[in-house]
């Protein structure tokens, strides 16, 4: 990831309104997403505890999601720091995550339908934080250097 060394320009670019309000927003969808696939992990805890079946697969799933929110969040605090690693990797989450989580859910037959709604909205979330730290606000603050 680097080192966590930023110079004065990166760090000024980050203090300006924009970029401030918007890591606001997106750590704000990234933490709803993480809400939304704790729910999801919940809700398959509830379901198995009460005797529901309740496969491995979704199992993995919901907790696999739920690492990615953990992740995703860590990553965006260090971006909203200045770590332009981090918020590189940030945008390829926010892109790939929701279209991974989508295809899957595709799989006929593989998850009950309220699972693959809960994991859709989870989709939706992070995925609307893809407009944000793609926008050239952002990609502003983290200019490319030569």
């Amino acid at each position: 990831m680097g080192t966590a060394r930023h110079t004065t320009a990166e760090t000024a670019r980050l203090n300006r309104p924009h970029p401030h309000r918007a890591f606001g927003r997106v750590k704000a969808l990234v933490a709803a997403y993480g809400a939304l696939s704790a729910a999801v992990l919940i809700s398959v805890v509830v379901l198995a505890s009460t005797g529901h079946t309740v496969t491995a697969f979704m199992w993995g799933r919901s907790a696999g999601v739920l690492a990615s929110a953990a992740v995703a969040y860590w990553l965006t605090v260090l971006a909203s720091r200045g770590a332009r690693g981090a918020y590189l990797r940030v945008r390829i989450i926010s892109v790939v995550v929701p279209i991974a989580i989508v295809a899957i859910d595709m799989i006929p037959g593989a998850l009950p339908p309220w699972f693959v709604l809960m994991q859709v909205g989870c989709a939706l979330v992070l995925g609307a934080t893809a407009f944000l730290v793609n926008g050239a606000g952002l990609r502003a603050a983290f200019p490319v250097s030569r």
